[in-house]
């Protein structure tokens, strides 16, 4: 049976599958060698690097890093936000964050094969290895939701989760809005592929974009 390994575990085998120049170079390698030998990010589950194996098979995660870029990206957003919430927002001039820093603040973004989340390996073995017992699959429209326009601002309520929140998006997109330690707020948009996973006690809304259509499935409680 697979123990459930703590997000700081997880984390970590992102870390060490990216290249140097993701992981912020050798600063960011510093930080690394820092946080093992504070036993911040132990080394007891016996993970195999770059992958992991398991009773149900091996994780890719080099594999689910390859393109990542291409359904998520991420930016500060604009301090003027009074409009439409389903909006883009980017400062100007653009105002970028790289996904390293993102697993600064201890959010994972992956790369999964939407097409196949019924039977993808990858999923499988990730909802092993964290415990998930039960991911709903959620199908937001104006065209299925009669009170489309409320529920999206009820998402857009500003809130934080006692345990990790993960969103794996099957089709669609939308937008993950998370809080950084000087308190500002970062879009991260998530597209089809994408799956994303909000740390516990950090504050975070969801939205959709101009799109406004979005099909997840993930947790909220393990």
């Amino acid at each position: 049976m697979i123990m459930r390994a703590p997000l700081s575990v997880f984390l970590l085998l992102v870390l060490v599958s990216l290249q140097p120049s993701q992981a912020h170079g050798k600063d960011g390698l510093h930080k690394l060698e820092s946080l093992i030998q504070e036993e911040v990010l132990p080394f007891t589950q016996g993970f195999g690097f770059p992958s992991i194996s398991s009773s149900d098979g091996e994780l890719d995660i080099r594999g689910m890093q390859d393109g990542v870029e291409d359904v998520v990206s991420a930016w500060y957003l604009d301090d003027d936000t009074e409009g439409d919430q389903r909006l883009p927002y980017h400062r100007q001039p653009d105002d970028p964050v790289p996904l390293a820093k993102l697993l600064d603040l201890g959010l994972v973004a992956l790369r999964l094969d939407a097409e196949n989340h019924e039977h993808d390996e990858n999923l499988t073995i990730i909802r092993d290895l964290r415990g998930y017992m039960h991911m709903d699959i959620v199908e937001l429209t104006p065209k299925k939701m009669p009170n489309y326009e409320t529920m999206i601002k009820r998402f857009f309520e500003e809130h934080l989760h006692a345990d990790e929140e993960v969103r794996y998006c099957l089709e669609g997109s939308g937008y993950f809005d998370v809080r950084d330690k000087d308190d500002r707020w970062i879009r991260v948009s998530a597209r089809k592929g994408a799956l994303i996973i909000v740390p516990a006690g950090i504050y975070h809304r969801f939205t959709l974009d101009t799109n406004n259509y979005i099909k997840v499935t993930g947790k909220y409680d393990p």
